[in-house]
């Protein structure tokens, strides 16, 4: 359909799971898309695909918590493809702790890598997109609602969904969108780090996940699907917004 046909778009945590999927379908959809991750050989990888498959693509060697790095992803974009019209923040990481088991640089590493990232890309891209564009915010069910064993991961997100919701505030006289989407349990490599976190069998841990009226965790494919309507124009008149992705389970 070539939805993001001419457009340029940044995904970060594009080496794995959902920032992958969106990555490649990002490309297939038309748009140049630069893949950043601190994974180099993952970011690569996903690259390697896209350009398999007859896409551009370009992967950049980032830690999103830093301002540096930040700043030279958005200018890969723009110095490489032209422009900026879409951001993905997807980029996170997950410690399955109460407060009591939680170390204070557990807790800092993951308001780092999942809210001050989101600023931090935020704060460089937005002044690159100056014929408008579309923010996507990675946030979660637990951003909405609360979880067991995840005390930092639950308040990252809550900040992710809000912040999203204050940039779309102030950057709508711009033309420049912001939303969240939310997924539910989806099967990703840090799915099943959560699994490895909390002592769990992988098979058990699974079909909890599946506890939902679907009945099942959902896929990087299906997140990627509702990241594109977000990101593209038949989303244009939403911004705000906090699109639940979770076969349910919030219900």
């Amino acid at each position: 359909m070539n939805t993001l046909d001419g457009k340029v778009a940044i995904v970060t945590g594009g080496a794995s799971g959902i920032g992958r999927a969106t990555a490649l379908l990002f490309a297939r959809e038309g748009a140049r898309v630069v893949v950043a991750d601190l994974d180099e050989a993952g970011a690569a990888a996903t690259v390697a695909a896209i350009e398999a498959g007859g896409g551009r693509a370009t992967p950049v060697r980032a830690d999103v918590s830093d301002t540096a790095d930040c700043r030279r992803v958005v200018a890969t974009a723009v110095e490489t493809y032209g422009g900026l019209h879409v951001l993905f923040n997807n980029a996170g990481i997950i410690r399955r702790t109460t407060a009591l088991d939680l170390d204070v640089e557990e807790w800092d590493r993951v308001m780092a890598v999942n809210v001050r990232s989101v600023f931090l890309m935020c704060k460089h891209a937005i002044p690159a997109m100056t014929e408008g564009g579309s923010i996507v915010n990675t946030g979660s069910g637990w951003g909405l609602k609360g979880g067991g064993n995840a005390i930092s991961y639950c308040a990252s997100k809550a900040a992710v969904v809000n912040m999203t919701r204050a940039l779309a505030i102030d950057h709508a006289a711009a033309g420049i969108r912001v939303n969240s989407v939310n997924p539910g349990d989806t099967d990703t490599p840090m799915l099943r780090d959560e699994a490895r976190q909390l002592g769990e069998d992988w098979a058990a841990f699974a079909s909890d996940a599946a506890d939902r009226p679907m009945g099942r965790a959902g896929t990087p494919d299906e997140i990627a699907q509702a990241v594109l309507f977000l990101a593209s124009d038949a989303a244009s008149y939403i911004t705000g917004s906090a699109l639940v992705v979770d076969g349910g389970g919030l219900a």
